[in-house]
């Protein structure tokens, strides 16, 4: 089962290698372009795995930012994260030594894995949630070490590189709706989002967006679990 188990994990992480190798690419050689070596993407990369916030970590040491400002701004870029981890308790309950790794390699790419993967008996969830995260965990360090290597090799321009994050975002809700019938998620997040941005401006529309999207998704609940697009653990199953 373990065996069976990692290969299914592997294969539904290849749309996740083809990404992070190219936006950790992008991650490396913009480090690499502001004067830090290969090991600070090594190290990046192992202990923050957080790819909209290594990007904005590049600026916060380039231009010498305190710590409570970095601190803060983390906090604000990585705020979904609260409302991913409360649809996944369930999920993750039971998962023993490794729940904390799991926690701390919470992505978006890896939360709609986990969401939309049809497991079945075969399969040890558990195991596959682990295998799942480290192996994007992986591809994740190898791009960005690979760039900030290949930065010190190659002359490269960066112009541009700091909007690959928000186009793997794109493609990510794109997937979502061509995956699911029921497109209310998306409806509704991207809705939110427009309202909050013209409400409280590109500088404070990131919490409030999240925390109506979470508001929405509760009263909605009981209509997404029966379509499956909630992400719950029956729905995924086919139970």
């Amino acid at each position: 089962m373990i065996k069976r188990t990692f290969k299914r994990a592997f294969k539904d992480s290849l749309p996740v290698l083809a990404g992070y190798l190219a936006l950790g690419v992008g991650f490396g050689v913009l480090l690499q372009s502001k004067g830090y070596s290969f090991w600070w993407a090594i190290l990046m990369s192992c202990t923050m795995f957080a790819g909209s916030g290594q990007y904005a970590g590049v600026d916060f040491l380039a231009s010498g930012a305190s710590v409570v400002t970095t601190a803060v701004m983390t906090f604000i870029i990585n705020a979904r994260h609260f409302f991913y981890g409360f649809s996944l308790l369930d999920k993750y309950k039971g998962t023993g030594w490794f729940k904390p790794y799991l926690i701390f390699g919470l992505t978006d790419e890896t939360y709609s894995i986990v969401c939309s993967a049809e497991l079945d008996d075969s399969i040890d969830r558990k195991k596959y949630y682990l295998f799942l995260t480290a192996l994007d965990h992986c591809y994740w360090i190898t791009g960005c070490t690979l760039g900030a290597v290949l930065g010190e090799i190659l002359p490269f321009s960066n112009e541009g590189i700091g909007y690959s994050m928000t186009a793997l975002f794109i493609v990510i809700m794109v997937e979502q709706w061509l995956s699911t019938k029921e497109h209310l998620p998306v409806i509704l997040g991207v809705v939110t989002t427009i309202v909050c941005l013209v409400i409280f401006g590109a500088d404070l529309f990131i919490i409030p967006a999240m925390v109506l999207i979470a508001f929405e998704l509760v009263i909605f609940r009981k209509k997404l679990d029966k379509t499956g697009a909630s992400g719950g653990e029956e729905a995924q199953s086919g139970d």
